[in-house]
């Protein structure tokens, strides 16, 4: 009977995990005390860095916010993403505004280019796939949009060179997902010189866990944990100037 009550628990377990697998941790109404929570919370766990934000030699790096992971019927779809649509374009905006660089990624893959993608999500972004497309809440018509093909959008495209191009000492980081690109993005920016503001309430996972995993990480070795308010405040206050 303990044996069939043990094994009851775990299945239990089993399929409460996978019911949480996604979640909706960020809503319209629960963004801002949420992310600030969440933010208190790495930042009782990670190194103090206090990195100072420079606008001037800053670019906005928008990653991925395409209707694959936005469409309610897409099997990518991230419950929580559709909350951080009003941060990332107040921020890109501000950016536009006062013509400071912004740079989307759009995420996609051949049979050629994918690498271990293809046998680990079974399943590519093809540029064919009218769900490939960003978004068009954020008018990035005008923008620089570099292709990518694989988490690290530094990987095989010309985000470096754009970025040495236009003297980017700082990046902002936002889109999805926090934990994938998000996060691999930031890592490699780190290892290649830039500062990196990653923004805790312009990213999005399918889960908060998997969102406070990746805080944690960058907060302690990559990444100054910011928010969107306070880096559109620095903006504001640089063209007050």
């Amino acid at each position: 009977m303990k044996a069939a009550a043990e094994v009851s628990n775990s299945q239990r377990n089993r399929r409460s995990l996978k019911a949480k697998k996604k979640e909706l941790y960020f809503t319209m109404t629960n963004m801002a005390p949420k992310a600030k929570t969440m933010l208190r919370f790495a930042k009782m766990l990670i190194p103090q860095r206090n990195l100072s934000f420079n606008p001037r030699q800053s670019a906005l790096l928008i990653l991925d916010m395409q209707k694959y992971f936005f469409d309610s019927s897409s099997h990518a779809f991230i419950p929580s993403a559709p909350a951080i649509v009003a941060n990332i374009s107040r921020l890109y905006e501000e950016y536009v505004r006062i013509k400071l660089p912004v740079i989307f990624t759009r995420h996609l893959n051949t049979t050629q280019d994918a690498g271990l993608l293809a046998s680990w999500w079974k399943e590519l972004i093809r540029e064919s796939d009218p769900l490939s497309v960003i978004i068009p809440d954020l008018r990035h018509e005008n923008q620089i949009v570099i292709k990518k093909s694989r988490y690290d959008a530094f990987m095989d495209s010309s985000l470096h060179e754009v970025l040495k191009k236009r003297n980017v000492k700082q990046l902002v980081i936002g889109g999805v997902m926090a934990n994938v690109c998000c996060e691999s993005t930031a890592r490699s920016a780190f290892q290649k010189g830039y500062e990196v503001f990653f923004l805790v309430d312009g990213t999005a996972a399918y889960n908060e866990r998997f969102h406070m995993a990746s805080l944690l990480n960058l907060g302690f070795g990559f990444a100054e944990l910011a928010l969107t308010e306070d880096i559109c405040k620095s903006i504001i206050e640089l063209h007050e100037k």
